[in-house]
């Protein structure tokens, strides 16, 4: 079951599987209190986290909305529930009238995305402290 959840209920995922288990306020994004934020649920367990809030890629143009720290437990990965958030998302957003959704994916998830439809807008390029990312977009109106 997916879920709205609070900010701060997605930071044990993001600490754990994006950040190398760092102190949780090393997890917190400056858009934090903007947009919202998902869990897809197995019983009481949070497995999979998702913030997605509303900011434009520069060459796509107005309309777009940033999926960011999306994080599954690595013993529930490959079952579904990260495609069911961003599904869910994407929901969400034809109800917002979202033009977009883009991610800064690792590289390491780069077939996750295209799963799903994503395409590639950059080069593989660095982040620093993260490591090798492309940034990836869906456009709204196509779905």
């Amino acid at each position: 079951m997916i879920k709205f959840i609070k900010a701060e209920k997605t930071l044990p995922l993001r600490s754990k599987v994006l950040k190398g288990n760092m102190p949780f306020e090393q997890c917190i994004f400056p858009t934090d209190h903007h947009g919202f934020h998902l869990g897809y649920f197995l019983d009481e367990n949070i497995v999979t986290v998702a913030t997605i809030f509303e900011e434009d890629f520069p060459a796509l143009g107005p309309g777009g909305y940033r999926l960011r720290g999306m994080a599954t437990e690595p013993q529930h990965a490959g079952k579904g529930y990260g495609a069911a958030v961003i599904k869910f998302a994407i929901d969400e957003l034809k109800k917002r009238g979202a033009a977009y959704i883009w991610c800064n994916a690792r590289s390491s998830a780069l077939g996750f995305y295209r799963k799903l439809n994503f395409e590639i807008l950059s080069e593989e390029n660095e982040l620093s402290g993260i490591g090798a990312h492309y940034n990836m977009s869906l456009q709204l109106n196509n779905i």
